[in-house]
């Protein structure tokens, strides 16, 4: 039985009772958790991998309900990302009704967002790259209409210092998940070679845009580029991330993340003769 099938039974929804994730699932289950059961507590700990899945997937789609209503008005832009990440991550009708109330959820004026991340923070165990998956995965959210906001901007401050992120790295990986999507965009089209690597053409991407990707400076050499190719790579990985606690249905996230990745590294070695 998967991390899903157990929290729409309830088993993993009562480990979590006591917090306001487990709230949030009680919710959208339709029905009152509490810790009357105390063996789930001890079957499913804090940091038990299925329990941080159940973590993850609740806090992701209702933090992302919590930024689109940052302004006070969902827009369809907003609405559209969300669905686009309920579909490539495959999510049967029933996960995908289960996505859709968790956003609703995140929506409300109520939405306690310090304490939904002070318990994910808890169930993560000091997890930093799935953390750090979490975080991009919002900073698309406040990306959804092309831009991010001043009062995005200060969601996703405060999001990355509950989880432990300095203000320079959380503006350090807006840039880059800008720099993602842009290099994602213009890479449609354009994919050709040996192993799956991106000619450069006119409406294709960028070196510089493959810089930002990679976070480093066209001025830096061929050992510091290629250091930052790999902390990312590592940092990615789909099956790390999914050994650490990341939903399955998220793999085709990290995995497309990873691709991007590496074909920037792949134009700056061509543009560089590497």
């Amino acid at each position: 039985m998967s991390w899903f099938g157990k929290v729409i039974g309830g088993v993993l929804g009562f480990s979590l009772a006591g917090g306001p994730i487990g709230a949030i699932i009680g919710a959208v289950l339709g029905h009152q958790l509490d810790k009357k059961t105390e063996d789930y507590q001890e079957r499913y700990a804090p940091g038990d991998q299925e329990r941080v899945q159940a973590a993850f997937f609740t806090a992701t789609f209702s933090v992302m309900g919590h930024i689109a209503k940052a302004d006070g008005k969902v827009t369809q832009n907003e609405i559209r990302h969300a669905e686009n990440v309920m579909q490539r991550m495959g999510l049967d009708q029933d996960a995908r009704k289960f996505a859709i109330d968790l956003f609703q959820q995140g929506k409300a004026s109520d939405f306690d967002l310090e304490a939904v991340l002070r318990q994910f923070k808890q169930e993560c165990q000091r997890r930093r790259n799935l953390m750090q998956m979490f975080l991009e995965v919002q900073i698309t959210m406040a990306l959804a209409d092309g831009t991010i906001h001043n009062h995005e901007r200060a969601i996703l401050h405060r999001v990355g210092k509950h989880l432990g992120f300095a203000g320079f790295m959380i503006d350090q990986l807006i840039k880059m998940v800008q720099a993602q999507q842009g290099f994602h965009r213009h890479s449609q089209g354009h994919a050709g070679g040996h192993g799956g690597t991106y000619q450069e053409a006119p409406s294709g991407p960028s070196v510089e845009q493959a810089y930002q990707v990679l976070g480093v400076k066209s001025s830096d050499d061929e050992k510091t580029v290629k250091r930052a190719y790999r902390r990312l790579m590592s940092q990615h990985h789909p099956d790390k991330l999914v050994a650490k606690g990341l939903p399955e249905e998220m793999i085709k996230m990290a995995t497309e993340k990873t691709q991007e990745i590496k074909s920037a590294y792949e134009l700056i070695k061509k543009s560089k003769n590497w």
